[in-house]
């Protein structure tokens, strides 16, 4: 995440002023994309005048809602200084301090692959470490989307974090690859009121950390 004058001055160049109500949409299947900039724009404690399009643009054009390949010229927004909400994101220490502890849930939100270790995530030069977080709970990023693009019911979202051990009252703690797909995880469990954090290195940072516990379940 940049830092907050760094984040103000993206935002502002994007357009984005204190008066300004976010509409966030993507293309096709790429949710990840735009909960990351739904993520951002909350931390940037601009939450409330932010939303997601469900569905996204597919979802736009099945509607028969109009579309245009113009690119209007952008006119550069004016922003307060940011109130970050710095307690939504968490590091490797915090995390290696929950694990298995009561009233928190680790998830992570990467394809079962990566997690059961039989594919390895990062670049071919730093590759990760196979596995993931030892006591880490698996819910895939695109499992939060039914069919047609759009967020699944609350009833089966609710099914997805049950089972993953999550109860009312804990804490869940996401990550993935590199702190997006674990953004689709945040936003489906914040519309049903949990309590959750973004581990924003996620998976790239701790598998470098050669200390922290990783669990591999293909070698097993």
């Amino acid at each position: 995440m940049p830092a907050p004058d760094d984040l103000r001055a993206r935002l502002e160049k994007l357009g984005i002023s204190d008066d300004s109500r976010v509409v966030v949409v993507y293309g096709k299947d790429r949710i990840s994309s735009a909960t990351r900039v739904l993520f951002t724009l909350d931390y940037a404690g601009l939450g409330r005048r932010a939303s997601l399009l469900d569905g996204g643009h597919d979802a736009w054009v099945r509607e028969g809602r109009p579309v245009t390949a113009d690119v209007r010229p952008v006119t550069p927004g004016k922003l307060s200084p940011l109130a970050v909400r710095a307690a939504t994101i968490v590091d490797a220490a915090y995390v290696n301090s929950k694990l298995n502890a009561p009233g928190t849930v680790v998830i992570d939100g990467r394809l079962p692959q990566f997690y059961n270790g039989t594919q390895t995530g990062g670049s071919p030069d730093k590759p990760h470490r196979a596995g993931h977080i030892t006591g880490a709970k698996n819910v895939p990023y695109v499992e939060t989307l039914a069919a047609d693009g759009t967020l699944k019911p609350a009833a089966d979202l609710k099914a997805l974090f049950d089972g993953a051990g999550v109860k009312s009252g804990d804490t869940v703690v996401a990550y993935c690859h590199i702190g997006q797909q674990a953004t689709a995880v945040v936003f489906a469990a914040r519309t049903l009121g949990l309590n959750v954090v973004l581990y924003d290195g996620s998976f790239e940072d701790w598998s470098r950390r050669t200390e922290l516990p990783v669990t591999n379940p293909s070698k097993k």
